[in-house]
């Protein structure tokens, strides 16, 4: 197995050494293949604890490290997959894939809130929008697995079949059937500047409280999805385009002194709620003809790390 260059063509800055250059594309490949950051970073862990569990002779009789590491981090996912699937079947309320603010306020939330290691960031393409990673989610871990593999990435079916454990006319198989998923799931998203100045009219609407002006910005079919973590969000799901605006005025309206800040979520603008400077909620917006279809509304506390300073 050869190992790839990053979506989008970036690449990791000057290598320290062929294991530890390795950690930037692992983690833009775990978070794609597991939508949580937290997830993300214990699959690397892993994935690294397993290597260095090894003796020096084993680790030199690898050919290709990062080949290696590639298809550990994605049997480890593969199994946090399965048992995601699992805990998030169970989960109180909606569960939204963690948001991702742009790398210019990227902080990795740990105690003393240090800069995060830029190695560590990922990478903001088309692949880790909200709307792609919420497709990814209604698929099953193998599909996950073998589409982001192939698809994102460019792995060969044969170098995918050695992570999945299954055939390369298997994986071919079940890349081609998430394949149909995405297409059937998501329209071309609207080009980032006109929904940029989309969520800005949305901003200035619901700043106003302008319940009307709302409404015109929202598809008739809108949908408002609110992840609490089962603690902070009273309605996890609402329709409707008079019913979301009303709800987005009824929120502000029980949180005084709210601020409102265009922000990158997930490489597409998006909206941060933040009250006496912390960040309360991140928005993900799916615009299609110039109107709002969804709003991923994420308010779990432990899914906004990367979103607090200090």
């Amino acid at each position: 197995m050869n190992t790839r260059s990053w979506p989008g063509n970036r690449r990791p800055g000057p290598a320290r050494d062929p294991v530890t250059s390795e950690r930037g594309r692992l983690i833009n490949l775990t978070y794609r293949l597991l939508g949580s950051l937290a997830e993300a970073e214990d699959a690397v862990q892993e994935t690294y604890a397993r290597w260095y569990a090894m003796s020096a002779r084993q680790q030199e009789a690898v050919e290709s490290p990062g080949a290696w590491l590639t298809k550990v981090a994605g049997r480890v996912c593969l199994n946090v997959l399965g048992s995601a699937r699992v805990r998030r079947e169970t989960y109180v309320g909606e569960w939204i894939p963690e948001p991702l603010p742009e790398p210019g306020e990227w902080l990795d939330g740990r105690p003393g809130g240090a800069t995060a290691d830029p190695a560590d960031r990922v990478t903001l393409d088309e692949s880790v929008s909200m709307a792609f990673l919420v497709v990814l989610e209604s698929m099953t871990p193998a599909e996950r697995v073998a589409f982001v593999l192939h698809d994102v990435f460019r792995y060969s079916f044969a170098e995918v079949a050695e992570i999945v454990g299954r055939t390369p006319a298997a994986c071919r198989q079940l890349a081609s059937s998430a394949r149909r998923r995405v297409r059937a799931s998501r329209p071309s998203p609207a080009p980032a500047p006109q929904q940029a100045a989309v969520v800005r009219d949305f901003r200035q609407a619901w700043e106003a409280g302008d319940v009307h002006a709302l409404i015109g910005l929202l598809d008739p079919d809108a949908v408002v999805i609110a992840d609490g973590g089962g603690r902070v969000v009273r309605r996890p799901r609402v329709e409707g385009a008079e019913q979301v605006a009303r709800a987005c005025v009824e929120l502000t309206g029980r949180a005084p002194g709210l601020t409102i800040l265009e922000r990158t979520v997930n490489g597409r603008p998006g909206l941060v709620a933040q009250q006496d400077g912390a960040t309360t909620a991140v928005l993900a917006f799916d615009v299609a003809g110039g109107r709002v279809r969804r709003i991923w509304a994420v308010f779990a506390p432990e899914k906004l790390r990367s979103w607090t300073r200090g």
